[in-house]
């Protein structure tokens, strides 16, 4: 999450009378994340959350997001929920941009990650997995190997600006990870942005799962990557893997939905895959600042030493799986 577009108390005025909401304690921008605008609202009797949807998404994409939440929430899983206006919309006009209040999770993300928190987000990710798999919605992955190459060419030896070599060595690294990405592994609706400022904890307790504004169709074992890249490295003067976080990230998930030999066989390439997706776009963002933003760009670097890492794994064994 993160603030871009400034809403002011008469344009939130408007927006509000849609959902009978009248009376505003508190208003204020949440600054964590980088894709939408939002806000934190407090009425005397409940708690929203104001997604303003910036120019990286597609309006056309967003009833898929929000029809997800509500098919999720109908299977179990704690998710928000978009409100429906008087006009019997979920999605309206602010600001120039699409926007939509959803209902607010109770819990916050944990600071200091444990084995416990990452087997219980693998359950979690099963559940999702299971849950969405008769949602009839589709959307293909926007940020998978086409994505990776168009972000490249916009990057192009700017990259270097960031540390010497880099644009060399990605794309080295993509043309290997394009040559040996699998097609063929068991697919269907993921979230695709299970970082931990999007998992909600109370007790240590997985109690939600918000921001689902990336959710698409793809491989659930790239999940899996993608949630290891950001769940299972521990920053001391570095990053460095943690095979027992993984080792519980393994063992929730496969204790709902265990993973096929084909996905174990292609788990290392789809780790760089995830990796090289992070890295490509903490890049583009470093570049291309928005002056206009509250939020601080995340630093590249860190996903450049996690992606030389996995090009060291020989095999899924490597990862504890």
């Amino acid at each position: 999450m993160a603030v871009y577009t400034q809403v002011s108390f008469c344009d939130l005025e408007s927006f509000l009378s849609w959902y009978g909401i009248t009376d505003v304690v508190v208003f204020k921008g949440i600054s964590e994340g980088v894709e939408n605008s939002n806000y934190f609202l407090q009425t005397p009797d409940a708690r929203f959350i104001l997604t303003l949807f910036e120019k990286r998404v597609d309006p056309h994409d967003l009833p898929y997001f929000l029809g997800l939440m509500g098919h999720l929430h109908q299977k179990g899983i704690v998710c928000p929920q978009p409100l429906v206006a008087k006009d019997g919309l979920v999605l309206r006009d602010l600001c120039n941009r699409k926007a939509c209040l959803t209902t607010f999770l109770d819990g916050k993300s944990v600071q200091k990650i444990q084995p416990e928190h990452c087997e219980e987000l693998g359950r979690m990710l099963a559940r999702i997995h299971l849950a969405a798999s008769d949602y009839a919605g589709y959307r293909s992955n926007a940020l998978s190997v086409k994505g990776w190459e168009e972000l490249l060419s916009k990057i192009a030896e700017r990259a270097n600006t960031i540390t010497a070599g880099l644009y060399e060595e990605i794309s080295q690294i993509l043309y290997e990870v394009k040559k040996n990405f699998p097609t063929d592994l068991p697919k269907g609706v993921i979230h695709a942005d299970l970082f931990p400022d999007n998992v909600f904890f109370e007790q240590d307790k997985l109690s939600g799962v918000i921001d689902f504004y990336f959710a698409c169709n793809d491989f659930f074992a790239y999940e899996l990557a993608i949630c290891l890249n950001a769940w299972c490295f521990d920053t001391n003067n570095g990053w460095r893997f943690n095979q027992k976080k993984a080792e519980c990230l393994w063992k929730g998930y496969q204790s709902i939905r265990p993973l096929t030999d084909r996905e174990k066989q292609f788990f290392p390439v789809l780790a760089q895959g995830s990796a090289l997706r992070f890295l490509l776009t903490r890049t583009y963002d470093w570049l291309n600042p928005r002056p206009d933003a509250t939020v601080v760009p995340k630093d590249p670097l860190e996903y450049l030493e996690k992606l030389r890492f996995h090009k060291s794994i020989k095999c899924s064994a490597d990862y504890g799986l």
